[in-house]
């Protein structure tokens, strides 16, 4: 499987519960790349431009009020099937349905306080990263352990 980037987010209920130094672990205990990472609050339209694809839902503005209320620890991650790894990684979108061991698993609440949002395929992945960093914020390096690693 070829390397690739995807774009995660923790979500203001994940950074005002202190949850960040633990969601980051799992990424790097499972092997993925830190390329990208900050923390900001973001703008109303940052946010409308994150969820358009959601514009016409009932639901839209309670996304965008929740992402703007707060801070958000923005991060791209980089490595053999990071999207599908990723989407692994956080579990399901609601929190009863995701699986124990999951980051929404062990530690979301509800729908709307899930905790983290990862990209969903390649091109969300590509948008999402475009949207949320420039590409000098953006790094390329090999970890030490890389030569570690099995090759496929």
């Amino acid at each position: 499987m070829a390397s690739e980037r995807t774009f995660v987010a923790i979500k203001p209920d994940g950074v005002q519960r202190g949850l960040v130094a633990n969601i980051l672990g799992r990424f790097e205990r499972k092997g993925f790349t830190l390329v990208g990472l900050k923390m900001l609050t973001p703008s109303r339209p940052l946010a409308e431009q994150h969820y358009g694809v959601h514009r016409q839902r009932p639901f839209f503005g309670g996304l965008v009020e929740f992402i703007t209320s707060g801070p958000v620890v923005a991060m791209v991650w980089e490595g053999d099937g990071v999207i599908a790894g990723a989407r692994a990684l956080i579990g399901a979108t609601k929190p009863l349905e995701a699986a124990p061991g999951t980051i929404r698993g062990d530690l979301a609440v509800d729908i709307g306080r899930n905790v983290i949002h990862g990209s969903d395929g390649p091109d969300t992945a590509q948008f999402e990263i475009g949207l949320w960093f420039q590409p000098e914020e953006l790094n390329s390096w090999t970890p030490a352990d890389h030569s570690w690693r099995a090759e496929a």
